[in-house]
């Protein structure tokens, strides 16, 4: 007898309008625990918004988002609290407090709280420094002293710092050279494995996409016109879907990691 997928995020017809600028439209979506789901589309697609409202700085003009079964309506209510608690979030550009070291940016959303010791704030983030493989020497740095790479660890550490269930990337590997992707790419799966994330992932990285996904969710026409494995989603003869996966960067990715279709 097959097991019940749990469903983390639940989206039901979906609208969201600016004005007179449909974004969203009968948009559905489920986010499967303990899965890495990458969502893909072109420019206005509306990724990074469908995120804003799974998190809940946006809200849907109809429809409704759910979030460890709780409606995110822009209520504050203390189960809503609860669930936002459970995630984690790393903008693309890190989004550091520059007047802020290292230590103080990660041990922000532990201060937050009220309700734990400096000293234990202390050894929480030193943990979560050694888990993105960074040294306890680099706490005391300030973001302007950091590379590329580092502010996306740092950013990752405080992303994790309340030990989310749930994590959001938004183009975690944007503006990272080569090296510095493929390391930052392993630290995420190694994470993911080692404390059973689940992930949500905006990305145009082709590369990222297919190491990490285990489903994609591709927004085009107003709406998620598929949803399921990379190799499934390269099946689809849609347009958008020739386009960006079959170009000669996609097939570069795809040919590295035998994703190429038959």
């Amino acid at each position: 007898m097959a097991m019940m997928t749990e469903n983390i995020i639940e989206i039901r017809n979906l609208w969201k309008i600016y004005s007179s600028s449909v974004i969203h439209q009968d948009l559905n979506l489920d986010v499967h625990r303990g899965e890495i789901l990458s969502l893909v589309g072109g420019s206005g697609s509306g990724k990074t918004t469908l995120v804003r409202q799974m998190i809940g700085l946006e809200q849907p003009t109809r429809g409704k988002v759910k979030v460890f079964g709780e409606l995110m309506d822009g209520s504050v209510s203390q189960h809503v609290e609860n669930a936002r608690n459970r995630w984690g979030m790393l903008f693309q550009h890190g989004a550091l407090f520059s007047s802020l070291t290292v230590f103080d940016n990660i041990a922000l959303p532990l201060r937050e709280l009220k309700t734990l010791p400096e000293n234990l704030i202390h050894d929480l983030v030193m943990l979560k420094l050694d888990m993105v493989r960074l040294l306890s020497a680099d706490a005391d740095k300030m973001p302007s002293d950091l590379s590329g790479g580092m502010v996306k660890r740092v950013a990752l550490a405080r992303a994790l710092a309340l030990e989310p269930e749930l994590l959001f990337l938004d183009e975690p590997t944007a503006g990272l050279d080569p090296e510095s992707c493929e390391s930052f790419v392993s630290l995420i799966r190694t994470l993911q494995s080692a404390l059973g994330l689940t992930i949500v992932m905006v990305t145009h990285d082709l590369d990222t996409l297919f190491e990490l996904s285990t489903r994609v969710a591709v927004l085009a026409e107003k709406h998620v016109i598929i949803c399921a494995s990379p190799k499934e989603v390269l099946a689809l003869p849609h347009p958008f879907i020739q386009s960006f996966f079959l170009g000669e960067r996609g097939q570069r990715a795809m040919t590295a990691l035998n994703l190429r279709k038959p």
